[in-house]
């Protein structure tokens, strides 16, 4: 199973969302470092609309969708951009 699969799996468990986004924007990094080529799945972008967001700060909702994909981290995962709401609120995606 990929990194964007065991995220989307995880967050679809946890957080029963109305819209769910996992993009892989490994290959928008490619130089940053000497050695990365931007392959592989080590840069995500997460987009999530979920009830459980609300009445939640950003930093809160945040925390949240890292505590879940925590395990993508420890294995490897080097960045991820949040993109979370609750139904209802605006969104630029």
């Amino acid at each position: 199973m990929s990194v964007k699969s065991r995220i989307e799996y995880r967050l679809a468990q946890a957080l029963s969302p109305d819209r769910l986004e996992v993009i892989n924007e490994s290959h928008l990094h490619a130089g940053h470092q000497p050695a990365f080529d931007g392959g592989g799945e080590t840069h995500m972008r997460i987009r999530i609309v979920s009830a459980s967001f609300a009445g939640l700060s950003r930093v809160a909702r945040h925390r949240m969708v890292n505590e879940l994909v925590k395990p993508e981290f420890d294995a490897g995962l080097h960045a991820l951009a949040i993109e979370a709401a609750a139904p209802g609120e605006p969104v630029r995606w």
